[in-house]
Parts: C-alpha cells; structure tokens; sequence
C-alpha cells in the first residue's frame, strides 16, 4: 500500500503523522511530500523512507497513491497561506486513492460538526481507520 502524507508550513502533523504510520503499518510504502523543504524535512526526521518537495511531486505521487493523509486544506486550493496550489489540490482530490483528512481552522475550511479537538484526537482515529478496512472502505 502506498500512502502518501502532505503537508506543508512547518510539517508539524506531517511529522505526527509519519511517526504514527511508521508505528500502525510498518510494511507500508509511505511517502512524505511537503509543500516546501522544511515540511518535507520534517517528516523525513520522522522516519519517513521517501520524500519530495513541490507541487509536480504532490501531483507525481497523488496519482498512484492508495492513501492520501493530511490536513484537509490539501484538498482546497490556495489554503494553508497559499501553500496548496491548483494543481495540488486537483491531485489530491481526483486521486482515486482514499483520502484521510485532518479538520484543521487554520486551513481556511471549517468542517462542521467536527469540533475543535487537538491533533492527538484525530490521530487516535487515524490509527484506527488504517486498521480497520471496513472503515477504510467508508471513504
């Protein structure tokens, strides 16, 4: 299974995130992509195998991804102070892979119902779905 985790500021959930993948699913093939060098080198020191930098590679490696997590402004363009370009957010969203998406304020978007709880919660429900296909297969 590939999966692909986003992320762009400073990579901090893209860090968490790597670190809980690497931990869930050991075997999987995951590949860190950051919307710039700090993000990418984020994740890479949390022990993701693969990275890239920039728009061609979230368009690259969206196309063949089985699993795209981040936040959910990876799926709007221009969110994340502008970070997530046009192309990126297409990607992202016309991937045929499922994708896990962290509500999160600060990517312009407000998903209602979801609250405003801390990352840690939302990683706890991460490590869930990507043990239960059942859920998985919800996406």
């Amino acid at each position: 299974m590939k999966i692909v985790v986003i992320d762009g500021q400073g990579g901090g959930m893209g860090r968490s995130i790597v670190q809980l993948l690497r931990r869930e699913l050991p075997e999987a093939h995951l590949v860190a992509v950051g919307t710039n060098a700090v993000a990418t080198s984020a994740m890479l020191k949390a022990g993701a195998p693969v990275g890239a930098t920039g728009e061609n590679a979230v368009v690259y490696n969206c196309a063949d991804a089985d699993l795209i997590v981040g936040a959910i402004g990876i799926g709007f363009a221009n969110s994340m102070h502008g970070e997530i370009s046009p192309a990126m957010a297409q990607a992202v969203a016309a991937s045929r892979a499922k994708k896990l998406l962290v509500p999160m304020n600060q990517c312009s978007v407000r998903v209602l119902g979801t609250g405003d709880n801390p990352l840690s919660d939302y990683l706890r429900e991460l490590a869930e779905v990507v043990h239960r296909p059942d859920l998985l297969e919800r996406c």
